[in-house]
């Protein structure tokens, strides 16, 4: 088709690479979850992050990306994604999204978890705990299909068939290509279209992030041009893994196991990327 985005196929030898920026992104991702107790501040958040990457002495995708500000995106309750860290004092049972990147030799890695600071409304706790849960159903559709509309799909289908009140998948942000840059072709949606997308293949990275609202999907831009909002004030939860498929079955980058123990329960078994 004309116009459209070439896709990126990485050798092992790149996807190694990939996974060595990955494993410090979840150390990263492990000191920010773990500043974020009732009384810190979102940048608390940042430094925490920013003190692991320097000391590895790795690189930051985030910071300056089309101007972004900060090391981290720090998203609290009805802010969706790309909140900006600051000032913003964390408080008992806030949901707090926090996205992260870094860069190691070139090689990008991108991943978000849903923090609940303290004791948290138990509809916030299952909202985090179905967006874990379908991007986990995505990442096995990475492994078993055949297309990256497969994942969307795999996506959809989890979220629609829970118990208890229904909750939105967002539409107008969605999952990416990663590699040499953090954000790539193909596009990963995370609800079904009945597009099947770009054929998947060996080589092929990418960024899985479902993100589901307690209400309606409308969201809306601040004015710091960054925040993303939900318009009626509903709670929002992002979860988000690097994952590449190579020759021999796929490899969660930003998981320190590869992502073995979530994916058993789902009948795949990740492979180690060959040397």
């Amino acid at each position: 088709m004309i116009g459209q985005r070439k896709i990126e196929y990485k050798n092992n030898g790149q996807l190694r690479i990939m996974a060595q920026a990955g494993v410090l992104l979840s150390r990263a991702l492990d000191a920010a979850v773990a500043a974020a107790v009732p009384g810190a501040t979102t940048d608390d958040l940042d430094a925490a992050f920013a003190a692991v990457v320097d000391e590895a002495g790795a690189q930051y995708n985030f910071l300056g990306y089309h101007g972004y500000p900060r090391h981290i995106c720090a998203s609290v309750n009805d802010e969706v994604v790309h909140g900006i860290p600051g000032s913003r004092v964390l408080a008992e049972g806030d949901i707090i999204s926090i996205d992260g990147g870094c860069v190691v030799r070139g090689w990008n890695a991108d991943s978000a978890r849903t923090v609940i600071v303290g004791e948290g409304d138990p509809e916030d706790v299952r909202l985090s705990e179905v967006t874990r849960q379908a991007m986990w159903h995505g990442i096995a559709a990475f492994a078993k299909g055949s297309f990256v509309g497969d994942i969307g799909d795999a996506i959809d289908d989890f979220v629609s068939a829970q118990e208890g009140a229904p909750l939105g998948i967002l539409e107008d942000y969605v999952g990416h290509g990663i590699g040499s840059q953090m954000h790539m072709a193909p596009d990963v949606l995370n609800y079904r279209t009945g597009h099947r997308g770009a054929k998947i293949k060996p080589g092929m990275a990418l960024a899985i992030e479902p993100m589901l609202v307690r209400g309606s999907i409308d969201t809306k831009v601040l004015d710091d041009e960054w925040t993303v909002v939900t318009t009626d004030g509903s709670h929002a939860s992002q979860w988000e893994h690097s994952v590449a498929r190579h020759a021999g079955g796929i490899w969660v980058l930003t998981a320190p196991d590869g992502g073995a123990s979530e994916l058993a329960p789902l009948g795949v078994t990740p492979v180690p990327i060959p040397a």
